[in-house]
């Protein structure tokens, strides 16, 4: 009977090893992830895109300083600001993105950011582009859009700091309209003011007056951006149009200054800008629509709100559809998903949609929790913890837990991209004593077209993800995949956060050792 009962025991848990087993092959990083680590990547990240004069306290420190001259031509001082991926061009509309992300991201969760002692470099990041548009926009019916373009861009591959390429800046004026831009930069200017109302109420006014005078611009000059500047056209392509931006701009606003003015301009043009109309599965650097329907929800919990109830629920109609199709609660029109779980909307960078989600997806759960509330989807009830696991699967998913092993976010964890699509990372770096000059096709032959892994690691960096079946390439050429961008990881700030204080409280994270450089 002993040895019966033993032999059985052992089988057992010979079993219980080989399912084990298979499950971490499947999914290695299966046990938790230290958020508070993600968090401090994605904030370096920030600081290897950046463009004109780099400060004393760089971190990233194979960057050097570049883009000293844009502007130069067309007379105006264009030095700062962001490079939005792996090229060197400054596009306007997906900076002022970011920015928005960002600050949105401090305001929701700037409690728990400061708890994992990033506070100042999150606003660090939001100040290197809010100064740059309060540059950018020189007159109140001028701003000025875009540095390089991508057409001569992509003819190189060089670092920054080598630049060849043209560096001609282009604006949007009355004439020359561009609603999207002029309205998402107001966005980005109006939510950073309220970040620093407390500790700089002089620069807050400032932002807070480019916020405003950027709103009537494009209210009063109405018009699609890339069609006043063609150049921009098959890189960032205002495909929703410009109605979105000035309904999330004037939210901003309201939220900035609680005058009625800004709140009026959303209700009134609910129905004509889509507000009310359109049921988004994604959004976007382009589509802004689910942020205005998800703020416009959250006003019908207040009381003075209250006479605007028959509008605010139309709102709330969209907003809930956008969350219940990335639950696959919705009866038709649910994101598509991979065999892994993975929300996927496109195979071009489909991580940003993902990302995105899981930060959408934290704050209305949040949101929820707070006023004791559930979502009623067409298929089922679901209450906030449900939704906010949800969320954590996709960041969980980027950190490591999918079919390919691997973590999206450059520099977390023993396995990530080594192959990023990037001139500056894939390129020895011009700071560590390799400042020889690199031309347009050396880059190309010596460094694009190499299967080594890159010399300098892009930390933070959330790259553009698998396929629809989980299956990724780490080839530089791969751009689809490869490619990171600004706006993915600016989304994931505030759910690292959240993440980390919600592990703090209820668990423990693996320790891991920091990465802030390659060599």
């Amino acid at each position: 009977m002993k040895t019966g009962k033993l032999e059985k025991n052992t089988w057992s848990l010979t079993l219980c090893l080989v399912l084990l087993s298979l499950i971490t092959i499947t999914f290695p990083f299966c046990e938790s992830f230290n958020y508070g680590q993600a968090l401090s990547h994605s904030l370096l990240y920030f600081e290897a895109q950046r463009s004109g004069h780099l400060p004393f306290n760089q971190r990233v420190n194979w960057r050097h300083h570049s883009g000293l001259t844009d502007g130069l031509e067309q007379g105006v001082d264009l030095v700062g600001g962001y490079y939005d991926a792996g090229d060197n061009v400054k596009f306007g509309l997906p900076m002022a993105f970011t920015i928005t992300l960002l600050s949105w991201a401090a305001l929701e969760y700037g409690e728990q950011i400061a708890d994992a002692g990033e506070y100042v470099h999150t606003m660090e990041a939001i100040k290197w582009g809010t100064d740059y548009f309060i540059k950018a926009h020189t007159e109140p019916n001028v701003l000025w859009v875009e540095v390089g373009d991508g057409e001569t861009d992509h003819y190189c591959w060089q670092r920054p700091e080598d630049m060849t390429t043209s560096r001609r800046a282009y604006k949007i004026d009355k004439n020359n309209p561009g609603s999207e831009v002029a309205g998402e930069t107001a966005a980005a200017l109006a939510a950073a003011s309220i970040l620093f109302r407390r500790t700089n109420p002089h620069y807050s006014q400032l932002l807070l007056h480019h916020a405003q005078q950027l709103f009537e611009f494009g209210d009063k000059f109405k018009g699609k951006y890339d069609e006043s500047i063609e150049i921009a056209k098959g890189y960032y392509t205002s495909v929703s149009g410009y109605k979105d931006e000035l309904l999330w701009a004037a939210i901003w606003l309201y939220r900035a200054t609680q005058k009625d003015e800004y709140l009026n301009y959303v209700l009134e043009n609910a129905h004509d800008f889509g507000g009310t109309t359109w049921a988004m599965t994604e959004f976007s650097w382009d589509v802004k629509y689910v942020g205005v329907q998800i703020f416009f929800e959250q006003l019908l919990m207040e009381e003075k709100h209250k006479k605007h109830e028959v509008i605010l629920n139309k709102y709330r109609e969209k907003a809930e559809y956008y969350i219940c199709s990335c639950l696959n609660l919705n009866k038709v029109n649910n994101v598509e998903r991979t065999p892994g779980g993975l929300l996927y909307i496109r195979q071009w960078n489909n991580m940003q949609y993902v990302a995105n989600a899981a930060f959408l997806l934290t704050i209305y759960s949040d949101h929820l929790l707070a006023n004791n509330q559930k979502l009623h989807c067409q298929k089922n009830e679901v209450g906030p913890n449900e939704i906010f696991a949800f969320a954590k699967s996709q960041v969980d998913y980027i950190l490591g837990s999918n079919p390919m092993g691997i973590s999206y976010l450059v520099g977390y964890g023993p396995k990530f991209p080594q192959r990023v699509h990037h001139r500056g990372a894939s390129i020895k770096s011009y700071n560590k004593g390799n400042m020889d000059f690199i031309g347009c096709t050396q880059g190309y032959e010596n460094w694009y077209e190499s299967s080594e892994p890159n010399p300098n690691i892009l930390i933070g960096a959330l790259v553009g993800g698998p396929d629809n079946k989980d299956l990724f390439k780490d080839e530089r050429r791969n751009y689809e995949q490869m490619e990171a961008c600004t706006y993915n990881t600016a989304a994931l700030v505030g759910v690292f956060a959240r993440l980390y204080n919600s592990q703090l409280e209820g668990g423990v994270y693996k320790d891991e050792k920091p990465l802030l450089d390659s060599n």
